[in-house]
């Protein structure tokens, strides 16, 4: 399970630090679909900060499809897979412009690729 920390001197407010953790966490696949987060509660208890800071972090990244809520099973990741899907985008649209390629070449690539099947 995540361990959340906060940096008063970052300049980025709590609630964002604690998406931000969540993100990096399932980028780096530390956090999978189905994986709990811990309860508001037991953040509050450990960041010593305010329950709706988590909630209002927690909130947003339900809203954004990567968590949802399961009532008494607490908050799970949902979306761990598109967040890996959004980042490789986003190297190969770097890829991309780096290599002076037209949008609309690399998105025919692309298209054959998810076609094609397997590798």
């Amino acid at each position: 399970m995540i361990q959340f920390s906060l940096d008063a001197r970052s300049g980025v407010s709590p609630y964002l630090q604690v998406v931000q953790q969540v993100r990096h966490a399932m980028r780096l696949g530390l956090l999978r679909e189905g994986d709990r987060l811990p309860t508001v509660k037991d953040v509050v208890a450990s960041l010593a900060i305010n329950p709706n800071t988590v909630l209002k972090a927690y909130r947003e990244l339900e809203r954004d499809g990567l968590v949802a809520t399961r009532g008494r099973n607490g908050t799970v990741v949902s979306g761990a897979d598109e967040t890996r899907a959004v980042d490789a985008a986003a190297d190969y649209a770097a890829t991309v412009r780096g290599l002076g390629l037209p949008a609309e070449r690399a998105l025919e690539i692309v298209k054959g690729m998810l076609e094609a099947g397997p590798a």
